[in-house]
C-alpha cells in the first residue's frame, strides 16, 4: 500500500552471515516448538490449531506430532486429541482442525513431538444462538522494519476480547532497507526481496520468532486475510506494482509461492481443502455474520483505467455473488465485512486519491451498494486495514446527508497500522481538506500506530481506537484516543461517550512455559539451533536460519553421500542472536549431502540437504 503515500506527498567468504537481530536469547525450554503455537478460524464446535517443529537432526521428511485440547491449563480435562505429521514439504508446519468442542468456550491446547511439549495455547470457540456481545481486536500492517510490535504485546495483556482479526499485511515482501525506518536490529530476513517459496517461508519464520507476535498468537484465535504485501505491493489477480516478470519470473509462480507459505504458516481454514481461497464466513451466534473478503488476489483487475468500467472488478464475479448471497440470506443482527482496502470514497476537489481502494472500482462498489439498498439490508459494518491510518466513515449513496443521517448503507471502521508509516507529514491543512470534501468521514487519525477494539452487542457496534506512544522503543506506553458507534437500525456513525469496557471476569492466560519445563535442568543454558535450510532441495545457494547462544566462531562442513568432505569454510566472532548464513554451492553436483555446523565449543548441528 504505497500508492496513497506517494500520491499525497557480514562478512563475505563463500557464505555471508547477517549480524542484525535484537533477539539475544532463545529459551531452550521451547524446543522443538520455538515458533510457538497458534489457533484460528473459530467455529462453534471446532478451531484450527497450528505449530512448527524445529530439529536440526531430522533426517527424514516427516515428524510425528500429537496434539490435545482441554478445558484447563494443566491439560487434565482433555476434550479431544490426535496425531499427525509435520512435513518437510510444508516447512515442518502442522495444522489440525480440532473438532468436537463446545460453543463459546475457552480451551487450552498443546503439542508433543520428539519427546517434548510445546507451550500451551489458549483459544475460544464461537457462540451459537442468542448472545449478548462479542469483542474483537482489529490489527493490520505490521512491517518488521518500521518498529516493534508493541500493539501485539499490549493486546496480549488486555485479556478482554474474544479473537484477533488481522486484516492483512501480516508480513512485508521488501528487501532489507527497502521500506524501512532503519531501526537498529529490526531488519528483514532474508535480506533480499522475497520471491521464491523458500523466501516467503523464511520471512514468516523470521516474524514468528518475534516475542510479541508469538505471545499474541498463543493467547487468542486469529481470523486473517491477506492484503498485498503478503505477495507484493499493490497486487492484483494478474500481477503487482512491485513485480517485474523480466527479472522476477512469472507472477503466477510468485503468487502461488506467497499463498502457499501463507496457508502453511497461519492458522487459517480454507473453505475448499487444498484451495488458496480465503473469503469465508464465521458466525458468532445470531449476533454477527463475519464475512472475510479477498479484495487482492481472488478477482481484482489491475489498478488504473476507468473506475466506472463495468468490466473492472475488485472481488471477481464468483466472490461478489457469494457475498451478496450471504448478505441477502443473513439472519444475524450485524453483518460485518472484514476486508483490505477503504470502501468509502476519498476525494479532494472531486479527484480520487487512491485507485487501489474501492474508489478505483466504483462500478462494482455501486453494484454492491445497490444490492444492499434494494434488499433493505441493515446493520452493515465494514472493517478495513491497508492505509496505515485510522478512519470512521459512513458509506454514502448519492443522496447522502450527514446532518440527517440518511443515504448511507452502513459504517466503516479503518484500523491504523501496527508499525507501518502513516501520513503524519500532511498536517492539519490536509485533514481539514479531507473533512471539507468528504462529509461522510467522521474521524481521522493520520499519524499514530495501534489497534482497534470492536465491541459488538445487540444495541450498537463501537470502535475504540488505541495508539502507541511510539514503536521505535519496546513497550513505550499506549493510550485511548476516541470511540465511535453505530446504533442498531441506523446507518451512520456517531462519537461515543467514551471507551467501552468488558466487565466479565477474564479466563486465565495460558502459561508461559511448556509442561515439564521446570524439570529441564538445561533451561538456564541457551542452545545452538538451526531453524532451517532454504531452499531444500537447493539449486546454487542455501540460506541457513540459526540461533547463536554466545559470540563464537562458526565452521561449516558439507559431506557427500560417501562421507567425503566437499566444502569447508569458517567465520570468526559471530555475535550472539538470530543469524542468517547464505552458502554458495553452485559447484556441487546434484545429490544428497550432509551439512554440519560447529561453534567454537564444537557443538554441532547436522542437516541433510539435497541438490
Amino acid at each position: 500500500m504505497k500508492t496513497l503515500l506517494s500520491l499525497l506527498t557480514i562478512f563475505i567468504f563463500s557464505f555471508n552471515v547477517a549480524q542484525n537481530s535484537p533477539r539475544k536469547s532463545l529459551d531452550p525450554g521451547l524446543y522443538p516448538f520455538y515458533h510457538g503455537v497458534a489457533s484460528g478460524d473459530p467455529l462453534s464446535d471446532a478451531v484450527i490449531l497450528w505449530t512448527r517443529v524445529t530439529d536440526d537432526s531430522i533426517t527424514i521428511d516427516s515428524v510425528n506430532i500429537s496434539w490435545r485440547i482441554a478445558t484447563d491449563t494443566s491439560m487434565t480435562s482433555v476434550i479431544n486429541s490426535g496425531n499427525g505429521f509435520a512435513y518437510l514439504n510444508k516447512d515442518w508446519t502442522f495444522k489440525v482442525d480440532a473438532l468436537g468442542l463446545q460453543a463459546n468456550t475457552w480451551y487450552y491446547y498443546d503439542f508433543h513431538a520428539l519427546g517434548h511439549y510445546s507451550i500451551r495455547g489458549r483459544t475460544k470457540t464461537a457462540p451459537v444462538g442468542d448472545i449478548d456481545s462479542v469483542r474483537l481486536a482489529i490489527v493490520s500492517c505490521s512491517n518488521y522494519e518500521h518498529g516493534y510490535f508493541n500493539a501485539y504485546r499490549y493486546l496480549r495483556n488486555r485479556n478482554d476480547f474474544d479473537a484477533v482479526l488481522h486484516l492483512g499485511d501480516y508480513i512485508y515482501e521488501y528487501e532489507t532497507g527497502g521500506y524501512s525506518s532503519n531501526i537498529s536490529g529490526r531488519d528483514n530476513q532474508p535480506s533480499n526481496e522475497i520471491i521464491t517459496l523458500e523466501d516467503y517461508r523464511l520471512r514468516y519464520s523470521h516474524y514468528h520468532l518475534d516475542d510479541d507476535l508469538r505471545a499474541l498468537h498463543q493467547q487468542y484465535p486469529f481470523i486473517t486475510v491477506w492484503d498485498d504485501h503478503e505477495s507484493a505491493n499493490d497486487s492484483y489477480i494478474d500481477g503487482a506494482e512491485n513485480h517485474s516478470s523480466s527479472t522476477e519470473g512469472l507472477w503466477t509462480d510468485r503468487k502461488s509461492n506467497s499463498t502457499q507459505a501463507y496457508h502453511e504458516w497461519l492458522p487459517i481454514r480454507s473453505p475448499v481443502p487444498g484451495d488458496q481461497q480465503i473469503y469465508r464466513k464465521i458466525q458468532y451466534g445470531d449476533l454477527i455474520d463475519l464475512l472475510m473478503l479477498d479484495t487482492r488476489l481472488e478477482g481484482r483487475s489491475e489498478q488504473g483505467g476507468s473506475a466506472s468500467d463495468p468490466n473492472r472488478t475488485i472481488l471477481g464475479q464468483t466472490q461478489f455473488s457469494w457475498l451478496t448471497n450471504e448478505l441477502n440470506n443473513s439472519s444475524a443482527r450485524w453483518k460485518i465485512l472484514g476486508q483490505q482496502v477503504m470502501m468509502a470514497p476519498l476525494e479532494i476537489f472531486g479527484a480520487t486519491l487512491n485507485d487501489d481502494q474501492w474508489d478505483g472500482y466504483d462500478y462494482e462498489r455501486g453494484r454492491l451498494y445497490d444490492s444492499i439498498n434494494a434488499n433493505n439490508i441493515n446493520n452493515i459494518v465494514v472493517l478495513t486495514g491497508d492505509i496505515h491510518t485510522s478512519w470512521v466513515n459512513d458509506l454514502p449513496l448519492s443522496n447522502y446527508s450527514a446532518s440527517s443521517c440518511t443515504g448511507s448503507i452502513g459504517v466503516e471502521f479503518v484500523v491504523t497500522s501496527v508499525t507501518s508509516p502513516g501520513l503524519s507529514f500532511l498536517g492539519s491543512t490536509t485533514t481539514s481538506a479531507i473533512a471539507l470534501f468528504n462529509p461522510h468521514i467522521q474521524y481521522t487519525n493520520l499519524s499514530e500506530h495501534g489497534y482497534l477494539i470492536l465491541d459488538v452487542n445487540k444495541t450498537k457496534v463501537t470502535g475504540n481506537y488505541y495508539y502507541m506512544n511510539d514503536v521505535d522503543n519496546i513497550l513505550s506506553g499506549e493510550y485511548f484516543d476516541d470511540a465511535y458507534e453505530v446504533l442498531d437500525g441506523e446507518k451512520c456513525a456517531n462519537q461515543s461517550s467514551g471507551q467501552t469496557i468488558r466487565t466479565t471476569p477474564p479466563p486465565s492466560l495460558a502459561p508461559d512455559y511448556p509442561i515439564g519445563y521446570l524439570s529441564n535442568t538445561n533451561n538456564s543454558e541457551e542452545e545452538f539451533v538451526v531453524f532451517g535450510a532454504y531452499p531444500n532441495p537447493f539449486y546454487d545457494n542455501l540460506t541457513l536460519q540459526l540461533f547463536i547462544p554466545n559470540s563464537t566462531d562458526l565452521k561449516i562442513e558439507i559431506y557427500d553421500i560417501s562421507g567425503k568432505l566437499v566444502y569447508s569454510d569458517a567465520i570468526n566472532n559471530v555475535s550472539k542472536g538470530l543469524k542468517y548464513a547464505k552458502i554458495y554451492l553452485s559447484f556441487l553436483n546434484p545429490g544428497i549431502y550432509s551439512l554440519k555446523i560447529y561453534n567454537k565449543e564444537q557443538v554441532s548441528s547436522k542437516i541433510i540437504i539435497k541438490k
